[in-house]
């Protein structure tokens, strides 16, 4: 027995042993196939890499970690600026690694520059001009002062305040103007969309004797028009050089001109310009891609702008496309963004192009960037009979009627997390926040996303659909352009034709065509948005096969137009409703149960699809236009009481009728970014006041309004004291701030608006319904009283 025991514990011991040292092989096995390779600004490329020895540039640490076999490599970075030679590239086939991670070294403050520092002898030129030589053959067009972005020579003038480029002109290329340019040449014309939808850029290749410029350029925008009239500038011309800041390159004689603003001392100030569009680019192919790439805690900058590469159109949406970033991904599984910072990115700051596949970015703060945060874009040669242009289709008898996609060459299941993404588009105005074409299952998630020059959020086309967007606050969208909204989304796939009666009639012959590209279901939900010029939620075009739910609207309302298939339950639309534009016959919509302020917005609407009821409205003569159409048979009306609509919590408190309808409170404290610093850092959208409030029929309350306070004209001291006709109107008490739109408008305090677009506003409800309606269009012809002198002005809403 006692033997037996024995030999029971020697065999435990004998486990016990074994698992030991199992775990420690293991363990060191682990250790071995990690590798540390670092860098430092006081390191050489002849060393060895280590922390005693590190290499002194990213691009030779990147060589020696694609060479370590099997193994996975950090890279860890000393703080400070590394200024790029050469746009880093690792590729799949001469990448043998196990992984590599790319990070800042304990935290410390590294930025990776595609631009150079320039160390240069100023001496005074004229009206307070300086002028310096630069290196022979340099060539830059952004430049950095003590890490500011400096204006090229323009005009008219930068003006931070200006809604649009920062300063426009009508004259900008005016034949008086361009005479008293010398040499044009090199010069650069900026506009707005004639129509509003996204901007053009233009090369200025010469100019004749009457004054007519020779331009190249124009292929930005994939919906082809002229100019704005008013909404251009040009930049890069020597005479205008003309103000503090501005500077200008002359690149035959390498000289650089430069204005310096009070309070810099020009012999002591850094100067940094810019040299790479890309910075890293990582890349393989769907058959051999490049896996496990990460990139974490460094600040990208400096990178050049693109907006003259951007032509390649994308399919039938209003965008073309450069298929470039800080950082380019292009055919890589696995690989993740994190934790990063781009900031004064001339062009995009991360694009995946192509096949990618389970790529994350999450946790980046990304501002002030030339056109896009973040780009996915598949190769658009995997969509069947795809055409460019909105103007082209392909006839029944020729398309490719099979479904989904012609291989698999571009994104799939990735994701965008936790970021901050704000200050977009500041060149290029089709830019957004998160753009997706031809890609598969992408997650927009947790993000905030702000002050766009258009969308914050935008799906190109229906192929080939399965996305989620939720949790994200967006807001402050469409700043420079038009007819678009916080979310857009196109959806001119298989089955859509710019001639509606063909459409019509294909769609009806041949239903079977619809969800060919827009495969699987997109679904929104658990969102807030707001766009004060123009729709909160924009499915446009022809968007087919999508789930919204549980967003919280606080402006402009939900539009649908077009397409098929879109199921839009339990949202709260504040001040606004539902926009249902030019349907289908058997469309397939259902719109349920949700809360609208508004009566129903329809436009040539006459099959009202699958099922259009239970929603909630504000009042029964709303109810009533609804039910004439054959709709909400079964919602209901009355007043809904929210929690606490001035901090932002619409939750519907108990008792409400609302209830009654089927509709559930949803999660009014989880939107836009979670990081904490980052949440520290992000801005919130304004809370309107609620159209529906009963203190609106206060006449002597005060409302906040465009930056100023307004509030009802109250009775015959007010008309007395104003000079006015009748006891109608709405006074101006106060404009605010200096530049807020009020006064930019030209309204003063004690002005009385008494017509908007010359319908008569009677009280501040009034006045802010009208406006609520027309505010997407950018200015809105007001009829005021001003010291009982009667006089038309335009307010500006953007």
């Amino acid at each position: 027995m006692k033997k037996h025991l024995m030999i029971c514990l020697n065999r435990k011991s004998l486990l016990k042993y074994c698992v030991l040292h199992l775990a420690l092989l293991i363990f060191s096995l682990h250790v071995i196939g990690q590798q540390f390779i670092y860098v430092s600004l006081n390191g050489s490329d002849k060393n060895k890499g280590s922390l005693q020895q590190p290499f002194k540039t990213l691009d030779r640490a990147v060589k020696e970690a694609a060479s370590k076999k099997g193994a996975d490599i950090i890279i860890e970075m000393r703080g400070g600026t590394y200024y790029l030679d050469r746009t880093i590239r690792l590729e799949a086939g001469s990448f043998s690694a196990a992984s590599l991670h790319i990070r800042a070294y304990k935290k410390e403050m590294v930025t990776v520059s595609a631009g150079q520092s320039l160390a240069l002898q100023w001496k005074p030129w004229k009206n307070g001009i300086y002028v310096a030589n630069v290196p022979k053959g340099i060539n830059f067009e952004s430049l950095y002062i003590n890490r500011q972005l400096q204006p090229l020579a323009r005009y008219p003038n930068y003006d931070s305040s200006a809604r649009v480029f920062n300063g426009t002109a009508a004259d900008a290329i005016a034949p008086e103007k361009v005479k008293g340019w010398s040499n044009p040449v090199g010069g650069y014309v900026h506009a707005i969309h004639a129509y509003e939808w996204g901007g053009f850029h233009y090369l200025i290749k010469g100019a004749d004797a009457s004054g007519k410029l020779t331009l190249e350029g124009g292929w930005q925008n994939n919906r082809p028009n002229t100019m704005h009239k008013e909404f251009r500038f040009v930049e890069n011309i020597f005479e205008e050089l003309d103000a503090p800041g501005e500077w200008w390159l002359d690149k035959q004689k390498s000289m650089l001109y430069y204005y310096p603003p009070k309070g810099i001392d020009i012999h002591k100030m850094l100067v940094e310009v810019s040299r790479h569009k890309n910075s890293i680019e990582l890349t393989g192919s769907a058959d051999l891609p490049l896996k496990r790439i990460k990139i974490s805690g460094v600040r990208f900058a400096h990178n050049e702008r693109s907006f003259m590469d951007t032509r390649e159109p994308l399919l039938r949406s209003d965008w073309t496309i450069y298929r470039g970033g800080a950082v380019l991904l292009d055919g890589t599984e696995n690989c993740t963004i994190q934790d990063c910072i781009f900031e004064g990115i001339g062009g995009n700051a991360i694009f995946f192009s192509n096949y990618n596949r389970l790529d994350t970015v999450s946790g980046c703060h990304v501002y002030n960037i030339g056109a896009n945060a973040v780009c996915f874009i598949g190769d658009t040669k995997a969509v069947r009979s795809g055409v460019h242009g909105y103007e082209n289709f392909v006839p029944y008898n020729q398309l490719d009627k099979t479904p989904g996609p012609a291989g698999n060459n571009f994104p799939q299941e990735c994701v965008v997390d936790n970021n901050l993404l704000h200050n977009v588009g500041i060149m290029e105005k089709q830019a957004t926040g998160v753009q997706i074409q031809v890609a598969s299952g992408i997650t927009v998630s947790h993000n905030s996303i702000y002050n766009t020059s258009r969308a914050g959020i935008n799906i190109g086309d229906g192929s080939f659909g399965g996305h989620i967007l939720e949790y994200n606050d967006v807001f402050n969208t469409v700043r420079e352009t038009g007819d678009h909204g916080s979310f857009n989304s196109w959806g001119r796939d298989r089955f859509w034709a710019p001639g509606r009666k063909y459409m019509d009639s294909l769609a009806a012959a041949h239903p079977e065509l619809i969800l060919l590209d827009a495969q699987k279901q997109t679904i929104i939900r658990n969102n807030r948005f707001r766009c004060d010029h123009g729709w909160d939620i924009d499915l446009d075009d022809g968007s087919s096969n999508y789930y919204i739910y549980n967003n919280l609207c606080l402006n402009g309302g939900i539009k649908l137009r077009e397409g098929f298939y879109r199921i839009v339950e339990n949202n709260i639309m504040v001040n606004n409703t539902f926009h249902p534009h030019v349907w289908f016959n058997n469309s397939g919509d259902r719109f349920k149960r949700n809360i609208v302020m508004k009566k129903y917005a329809p436009i040539q609407i006459k099959d009202w699809g699958d099922s259009i009821d239970y929603n909630f409205f504000p009042d029964a003569a709303s109810l009533q236009n609804a039910q004439a159409n054959g709709t909400d048979q079964h919602s209901l009306y009355g007043t809904v009481k929210f929690a606490d609509p001035a901090k932002g919590d619409y939750t519907v408190l108990p008792g409400s009728d609302v209830f009654k309808t089927g509709f559930k409170n949803f999660d009014m404290k989880t939107f836009g970014v979670q990081k904490p610093a980052l949440k520290k850092l992000a801005q919130q959208p304004s809370f309107p006041v609620l159209l529906t409030d009963a203190g609106l029929s206060d006449k002597s309350a005060q409302v906040a309004f465009l930056g100023g306070m307004i509030k009802s004209v109250d009775g015959l001291g007010d008309r007395s004291a104003y000079g006015l006709p009748d006891e109608k109107g709405v006074i101006v008490m106060s404009t605010g701030q200096k530049n807020s739109l009020l006064e930019k408008s030209g309204l003063q305090a004690r002005d009385v608006i008494r017509l908007v677009e010359g319908k008569p506003v009677e009280d501040i409800k009034q006045l802010l319904d009208n406006y609520q309606s027309l505010n997407w269009t950018g200015h809105i012809t007001l009829r005021i009283i001003r010291n009982q002198q009667e006089m038309q002005l335009t307010l500006l809403t953007k």
